[in-house]
């Protein structure tokens, strides 16, 4: 009588030399034609996975650690019970080749290829789970009399003309076979499963000759061929309990080559997994692809409203969450409305939302009337929840209730047409769903709402009218700025981070106007992205009474944005330095922010302007007395103007810091001084001092 304990040294390299001979790949090919012959589907279609999950209530039942009980029993044979009386026959017959060949200790092999030709007529699927589910009768009538026999008169007689041994008594000695049978038929049903899969994937999307699908459907046969090999080795092991009782001693040798199976199995199984993940793959990018055009047939074709571009941007079941009320509304509340689509990543800052916010409320109260819907783009690798709850407290607009269902197809279509990137854009719709801008923020952080519609013919024409004027430069940010002017004095913005040229220019400044008998207000604009040293710099101008300033880091913000702004919106309509008189203007600006040094903008009456980087601004103040008789002429600002051009020399060194442009940075961008093309370089940068 066999051993209990580990097979010996000498038998587990026989078992071993005889697993490579049963597992090469030179035998699975030969297999593979014996299979393949006996392969001659009729077409007709069977519902495999109802059966599955009754083989699973079965060895659920019978051996716990299976899993997979069925709740209902009445729902079962409802559902079940047509399909199973077609199969009822099938079945029972298969049951008994199983019953009969593994009793008497036939070739394994030769079994698996009776029950291939006996289920000829049906698909991969349906042979395994048919062959699935004669196994399952057997097994669960064995178990069914071998737990009740102790307590049920009928299963102890049965059991005894069986001679089945008792199992309870016995589990130490049975407990490595029982263990390696059950880690074999979890693999069965695992492979079951996927094979059931693959017959399951849309045909619409994913054809047979694909690549992905062709080489699953080449390894399926072989797979399908190891799921019953396995099912005859299970039932042999049941069958073998018959008639042995006490005296039955479990065999290492027959668990071993039930470990061994459950090792090729499992191995199949996760060679199935990837090749269905690839074809999933497959599915989804099709899919995605075809949602991508019709979004795109969908824009390009006239709607009677805007509800079916919304929808298809959105979930068409998606409600909205309304940051007025705080509360679901239904999407109908955008029907026939100038929509703003505000897109995003969840980087926004502050300062955006805040401004954002002010032109929304705003428009509330005039005849403006637009609405504007949040839809963030998120990166699903990092997590996203609480911020997005926070920035959606602070937002008084309409939001998605969850980012997480946008379609790839939406986001593909976001990036590639309205050209997402990082920046925030603000798409405009107008009330029938049409794209009048595909980003209408430039146009609100320059003209506000009067901006409204924010359509490109709107954009161009508010361009056609305007000139380099302070009304431009500083909008409404501060209306102390424009009063001034308005009063007639002479105002001068200036900027930068080095406060020792800050003292310097501001108490010459000061010095300069007093003597020249002028009027002049000074506003520090601080430096785009260095937040924390110009409130530090503030303090400072504040204590020492240097001049005014903006103490709050929003105008700031928007000051610059706003000159930001305006470069792009004059590149997105191909205005260039040579071709437009506000281009050098702004692009001059910008470069000054992009310097290490400070910088000076003087306006005065009757609309003269003088600018000019931080030491020929201050070199130019401090020689007042050579050109004080031309400012008593010609008037300040225009004398100023000119000795700051006779300063300038030939050689100087502009930079103008793009921070991303959405659609694409323009290949040339000439300087605003010289009108010389200027080099282009690549900046990666991280400044924790925003």
């Amino acid at each position: 009588m066999a051993s209990n304990t580990q097979p010996s040294l000498k038998m587990q390299q026989q078992l071993m030399k005889s697993d490579r001979r049963m597992f090469s790949a030179s035998d699975d090919n030969a297999m593979m034609k014996q299979i393949q012959a006996t392969h001659s589907p009729d077409g007709r279609e069977v519902d495999v996975k109802p059966i599955l999950g009754i083989i699973e209530d079965i060895l659920g039942r019978a051996l716990p650690s299976i899993g997979g009980v069925l709740q209902d029993d009445n729902i079962r044979q409802a559902d079940f019970i047509g399909i199973l009386e077609a199969l009822a026959y099938l079945i029972n017959k298969i049951s008994c080749e199983l019953s009969c060949k593994c009793s008497g200790g036939g070739d394994a092999h030769s079994t698996t290829m009776v029950l291939f030709n006996t289920l000829s007529s049906y698909s991969w699927d349906a042979k395994v789970v048919i062959a699935l589910a004669a196994f399952a009768v057997n097994s669960g009538e064995f178990w069914l009399v071998a737990q009740l026999w102790a307590t049920n008169p009928l299963a102890k007689s049965v059991a005894f003309l069986k001679q089945l041994p008792d199992i309870s008594q016995h589990s130490s000695t049975l407990s490595s076979q029982f263990g390696a049978l059950n880690t074999l038929i979890k693999a069965i049903i695992d492979v079951t499963k996927c094979i059931i899969e693959f017959n399951e994937l849309p045909s619409q999307y994913i054809s047979p000759d694909s690549p992905p699908m062709s080489t699953a459907t080449a390894h399926i046969p072989i797979a399908a061929y190891w799921t019953v090999r396995s099912i005859v080795a299970c039932a042999s092991q049941i069958a073998g309990l018959i008639g042995l009782r006490i005296e039955y001693t479990a065999s290492a040798t027959e668990a071993w080559e039930l470990s061994s199976l459950a090792h090729k199995v499992n191995n199949i199984h996760e060679h199935l997994k990837k090749q269905l993940a690839l074809c999933n793959q497959h599915i989804d990018e099709k899919i995605h692809l075809e949602h991508y055009f019709i979004l795109v047939r969908l824009f390009e074709s006239p709607q009677s409203d805007n509800m079916k571009t919304l929808r298809a941007l959105m979930h068409p079941k998606e409600d909205l969450h309304s940051g007025a009320t705080k509360t679901k509304v239904n999407i109908e509340v955008l029907k026939r409305k100038y929509v703003l689509l505000f897109i995003s990543d969840l980087d926004i800052s502050h300062e955006e939302i805040v401004i954002l916010s002010h032109y929304y409320d705003s428009s509330r109260r005039t005849e403006f009337q637009y609405e504007v819907v949040w839809l963030p783009i998120l990166d699903r690798l990092t997590p996203w929840q609480e911020k997005f709850k926070t920035l959606q407290s602070m937002m008084p607009w309409y939001t998605v209730l969850d980012p997480s269902i946008t379609e790839p197809a939406v986001v593909k279509y976001i990036k590639e047409v309205w050209h997402f990137a990082k920046k925030s854009i603000l798409v405009s719709l107008d009330p029938q769903g049409r794209v009048v801008s595909q980003n209408a923020l430039y146009m609100l952080w320059i003209w506000g709402n009067l901006a409204f519609p924010f359509t490109s013919e709107k954009e161009e024409s508010l361009w056609e009218s305007q000139t380099w004027t302070p009304e431009l430069i500083v909008g409404d940010i501060d209306p102390a700025v424009l009063d001034s002017i308005t009063k007639g004095m002479i105002v001068c913005l200036y900027g930068g981070e080095d406060i020792e040229w800050i003292r310097k220019f501001t108490t010459k400044a000061q010095e300069v106007a007093k003597t020249a008998k002028i009027t002049l207000e000074i506003f520090y604009l601080g430096k785009s992205k260095s937040k924390e040293k110009v409130r530090k710099n503030n303090e400072i101008i504040q204590k020492e009474q240097l001049s005014r300033f903006w103490p709050e880091p929003t105008f700031i913000w928007f000051f610059w944005t706003r000159l930001e702004s305006m470069l792009y919106s004059k590149l997105q309509h191909g205005k260039t330095v040579e071709n437009d008189h506000i281009m050098p203007e702004v692009m001059t600006m910008l470069s000054f922010d992009g310097s290490d040094q400070g910088w000076a903008l003087v306006y005065g009456p009757p609309g003269a302007m003088a600018r000019a980087k931080g030491e020929i601004a201050l070199t130019g103040l401090q020689q007042f007395d050579q050109w004080k008789e031309e400012a008593e002429q010609n008037q300040f600002v225009p004398a100023l103007k000119k000795r700051l051009e006779d300063l300038h020399l030939p050689q100087h060194c502009n930079r103008l810091i793009l921070p991303g442009i959405n659609g694409g940075i323009p290949e040339t961008v000439v300087c605003a001084e010289c009108a010389r093309p200027m080099e282009k370089f690549f900046m990666y940068r991280c400044c924790t001092d925003d």
